[in-house]
């Protein structure tokens, strides 16, 4: 009898918690989703509507006007271009450096495991400050160039640390030490068995990487010095803190300055749109892996 008890209070608890878990998922995602549904809505909507004020999370009338105007602006298009191009190659960059670094540390017999796992904790505690840095980049003659933003950056140690975690606690050691047994060497078993076992950590850190490359803002903005390889948030910036730019680009639609002002509104919605779009249209892709390669690498680690 008291055994029945105290599974019906269990079952009333589970269910307390679901609840309440749901509603704050709930609430949470409300607060999060109405100012994105809002951007989105603006940036579709008549410019009068988005200047009084009108406009919730649908947009009110249709007008593409802005969309328009950022495909005819050539300094935009480039720097969506280097964006693109620097997020590729410095994420590809990443996840090698990442695996090369988490793979031997991962392995319990690795002589002097311990100490170079010391090493990169201690440059992710301290680093170096802005200034000896762009000597350091200017001395290799990385100035302006794409290398600037990929290579200082080239390995994550939070991220390498939850790759090695995954490693070692997802992957067991009999599994190695069958395939060493079977003749195969380090780099055959790292190709050929630990990373196809990984897909999920690995679709986790490439998003991470992918994410922080396309956001970046401050390296661009220091290191590179021509306009033709800005990337798109640099762009972004210059555009959004210069009036000048934002009139030039309304000058085709209108030439009444109440209406530019209004379409100025609406284009900079638009242009928020505009530069987040990539990472939206990635997150689904890896979405599936994300929960899954995040838990098994900090449950066990």
């Amino acid at each position: 009898m008291a055994a029945t008890f105290k599974h019906i209070k269990e079952g009333k608890i589970d269910i307390a918690f679901h609840v309440f878990n749901t509603l704050l998922l709930t609430v949470s995602f409300v607060v999060v989703a109405i100012p994105l549904l809002n951007v989105l809505a603006s940036s579709l909507s008549t410019p009068n509507a988005v200047i009084t004020g009108k406009v919730g999370i649908w947009p009110v009338g249709f007008n593409l006007d802005a969309y328009f105007q950022i495909f005819q602006s050539r300094m935009l298009l480039l720097g969506y271009r280097n964006s693109i191009i620097y997020t590729i190659v410095g994420t590809i960059i990443n996840i090698l450096m990442t695996v090369m670094a988490a793979y031997p540390l991962s392995i319990r017999g690795f002589v002097g495991r311990n100490i170079f796992t010391g090493l990169f904790v201690f440059t992710m505690i301290f680093s170096a400050p802005l200034i000896p840095t762009y000597l350091n980049i200017r001395n290799l003659h990385l100035l302006d160039t794409m290398w600037a933003l990929v290579l200082p950056g080239a390995i994550s140690v939070y991220n390498m640390i939850i790759a090695r975690t995954y490693f070692q606690n997802s992957i067991p050691e009999e599994m190695l030490e069958a395939a060493g047994l079977d003749g195969a060497n380090d780099i055959q078993i790292l190709l050929k068995l630990v990373l196809p076992l990984s897909k999920s950590i690995l679709a986790v850190l490439t998003l991470y990487y992918a994410v922080g490359h396309w956001n970046a803002y401050f390296d661009a903005y220091i290191y590179l010095s021509s306009e033709t390889k800005f990337t798109l948030q640099v762009v972004l910036r210059n555009i959004i803190s210069t009036a000048k730019a934002l009139q030039e680009m309304t000058d085709m639609i209108s030439t009444d300055q109440s209406q530019r002002a209004a379409l100025i509104e609406v284009l900079k919605y638009a242009i928020i749109v505009f530069g987040s779009l990539p990472v939206i249209c990635l997150y689904p892709f890896v979405q599936k892996h994300f929960v899954k390669g995040v838990m098994i690498g900090s449950l066990k680690g």
